[in-house]
């Protein structure tokens, strides 16, 4: 480990050097991709320091505890080093999960699909409110957020929908969401006061480029039609909305934007090329069955992954045993408690999964 830290400050060095020298500077894309990197390594770097200051402190602490007789002074130098062996420990663990090999896809945007299941009108309710509650998460990190198309049932409900999320490091917290989320309470069109138990699903996928899906003009069409719903006055009146067919998957994606049906076209290849990326991403999770013993949920689209139970104002997330009382703030987008210890149980997972291996 201690070989590859002093591997990691030597390239430092050398990226830093190199953003300094004037050509480098002028050329953006060079520029950009150095900046890149050092923002992946600085932060491995300073921990590196960090760990290697402390290390000093115990020795010296050490020396001079052989050396010091007043009471007083040697009752200090104990205490900077249990300071000094406390913060190595912390130390020692936050390298080892700054050096787990990093997902590619973890600074980038995310599409994200929405599927009513079990429960008809009261899961597509639902399926919106879980919809608005991701929007409201992504608001509360700075994320920008774009509904492109949603088939309502007419009482306010999603059938399905799809979110597109843009923000720096949106898939690296929003992967975790995949899966089948469950609700339990008594809906607005239950007379009885029965509690029912519905379900919806959300696919989180994230954004690529055409240069890492490829997609053959042949392989699909486009036709075009009015948009429906509420929106500005050009929808309804103009033929704006568009329904991409792609042959060979038999994927079919509708988008409807306010009135551009070039903008609609754009966003229903970007949402088929995070499809197709996903369907293989998915065929090589089937593929390494091995590898989910050390992820936490990023894999299997049909696990149940939570329930909202609403008469306990409770939600559970099933995959880490984690149960909060907090049920509104979580529905108003309050995600970050649950997904950072997801994130803390995924980096567990790999890390004694990695321990196993050596």
């Amino acid at each position: 480990m201690f070989d590859k830290l002093d591997d990691i400050l030597m390239r430092l060095e050398e990226v830093l050097n190199q953003l300094s020298e004037p050509d480098v500077a002028a050329d953006a894309a060079k520029f950009q991709k150095l900046m890149k990197e050092q923002a992946e390594l600085q932060p491995i770097a300073d921990a590196y320091k960090d760990y290697k200051t402390q290390k000093q402190t115990i020795e010296e602490s050490l020396m001079l505890l052989e050396e010091e007789s007043d009471e007083e002074m040697r009752e200090m130098l104990k205490e900077e080093l249990s300071d000094a062996k406390k913060r190595v420990e912390e130390l020692e663990q936050e390298l080892k999960v700054l050096l787990l090999p990093k997902d590619p896809n973890d600074d980038k945007n995310v599409i994200v699909e929405f599927r009513a299941g079990a429960g008809g009108d009261e899961a597509a309710l639902f399926t919106a409110e879980i919809c608005r509650m991701y929007i409201k998460y992504a608001e509360s990190r700075g994320w920008k957020t774009e509904l492109t198309s949603a088939d309502e049932n007419g009482i306010g409900g999603f059938k399905d929908a799809t979110l597109l999320i843009n923000g720096a490091g949106a898939y690296s917290r929003m992967k975790y969401e995949s899966g089948t989320h469950r609700v339990q309470r008594v809906p607005e069109t239950e007379s009885g006061g029965r509690i029912h138990t519905s379900t919806m699903t959300v696919a989180i996928m994230p954004e690529v480029d055409d240069v890492e899906v490829q997609i053959d003009p042949k392989d699909y069409k486009f036709d075009v039609f009015r948009a429906s719903g509420n929106g500005g006055q050009c929808v309804n009146t103009t033929d704006s909305a568009v329904r991409l067919t792609h042959f060979p998957s038999g994927i079919v994606i509708s988008c409807q934007d306010e009135k551009s049906q070039l903008k609609n076209k754009d966003k229903a290849l970007k949402i088929l090329r995070a499809r197709l990326y996903d369907l293989e991403q998915q065929k090589q999770h089937d593929e390494m069955a091995e590898l989910r013993k050390s992820q936490v949920g990023t894999g299997d689209r049909s696990e149940k992954i939570r329930t909202y139970n609403f008469p306990q104002g409770r939600v559970t997330d099933h995959r880490i045993k984690l149960t909060l009382y907090k049920l509104d703030a979580i529905m108003n987008g309050d995600l970050d408690e649950i997904i950072d210890s997801l994130i803390a149980a995924d980096q567990a997972a790999k890390l004694s999964s990695m321990q196993e291996e050596a």
